[in-house]
């Protein structure tokens, strides 16, 4: 299986490390635009082979899209991050550009590859990497929910002192404020959460949850990466496996949830094919109400990237 990562900054380099170390690809090929920053980082990934006992190859290039012929998936990076002074509609021209660009070159040399996005806004990007594909929208999903679940679940294991691995939770909606944590769907080994923390202190990590990433920022000044990184790698790694492990991923909706035309957070199956099944859960009044609110949000900011028309 070979495995394409572009962009080799904090999160892209993350990811390939990741998929490297976890040693389920028997190549990951990781490209970048600035000269000598894929090649070198993907040679110092490589080099830590003999000591962490994987044989996945790890290849840089710069700009070489040949390079990621035949990818069975790839996972886009690709972007810059939000400026001082720079608008959401800024940053959205910005990266629709980019990630309309690397969208067309993947495809020009996999044409039957899985899209994971994860350049920001991510619900939009994923939007716009989905107009420019013009494929099975099962094969172009966005990587959100996972990394937003996982924060959510830490936050619990430190506020109930335990594994984090005994955890497990749903989370929906958009990628950023109006995320949706769902307590009612959160157990910790079967056990109910609700059962374990009180609701004030529920209440307190789903908020941190929903500013999650507005937390590393706070404290590095820049975004997080391992996480991140390490979310997309998951996702490679199920589909690649064809576990068809359950995950929440940014999908495009089709009626499901009573939403349609949409990239939202959903839980998913994912398998070989990419999204093998949309899950859809039994949500109350009061979860569907904040699901649709989420979608609102998101459907406002895929409105922005349709008026510029970028994309067609």
């Amino acid at each position: 299986m070979k495995v394409t990562v572009v962009g080799a900054g904090n999160v892209g380099a993350t990811c390939a490390n990741v998929i490297a170390h976890n040693d389920f690809a028997k190549e990951v090929i990781l490209l970048d635009i600035k000269d000598g920053v894929a090649e070198g980082k993907a040679l110092d990934i490589w080099e830590t082979s003999p000591i962490n006992y994987f044989s996945t190859k790890t290849i840089g290039v710069t700009n070489d899209y040949s390079r990621t012929a035949d990818s069975d998936v790839v996972v886009i990076t690709s972007g810059l991050p939000r400026k001082p002074g720079m608008s959401r509609d800024d940053l959205i021209s910005t990266n629709a550009g980019i990630v309309k660009s690397v969208t067309q070159n993947v495809l020009e040399h996999s044409p039957d590859t899985i899209l994971v996005i994860v350049s920001n806004p991510l619900d939009v990007m994923t939007y716009c990497a989905y107009l420019t594909a013009q494929i099975d929208p099962k094969r172009v999903f966005g990587m959100a929910g996972i990394l937003d679940t996982a924060r959510y679940r830490a936050f619990l294991a430190d506020a109930i002192d335990c594994s984090p691995k005994d955890i497990q939770a749903v989370l929906m909606g958009g990628h950023g404020d109006t995320m949706v944590p769902l307590p009612r769907y959160t157990t910790v080994s079967g056990i109910p959460v609700t059962e374990l923390i009180d609701e004030a202190k529920l209440d307190a990590i789903v908020d941190r949850t929903k500013s999650g990433g507005g937390e590393i920022v706070n404290l590095l000044g820049t975004s997080a990466w391992y996480a991140p990184g390490a979310a997309a790698a998951q996702m490679v790694e199920t589909m690649v496996k064809d576990e068809r492990r359950i995950f929440p991923c940014c999908a495009w909706l089709q009626g499901e949830y009573g939403l349609s035309d949409l990239y939202l957070g959903v839980p998913v199956k994912l398998g070989r094919n990419g999204i093998e099944e949309i899950i859809q859960l039994q949500l109350n009044d009061s979860e569907m109400a904040m699901l649709n609110q989420s979608a609102e949000h998101v459907r406002e900011v895929m409105g922005i990237l349709d008026k510029m028309e970028l994309v067609s």
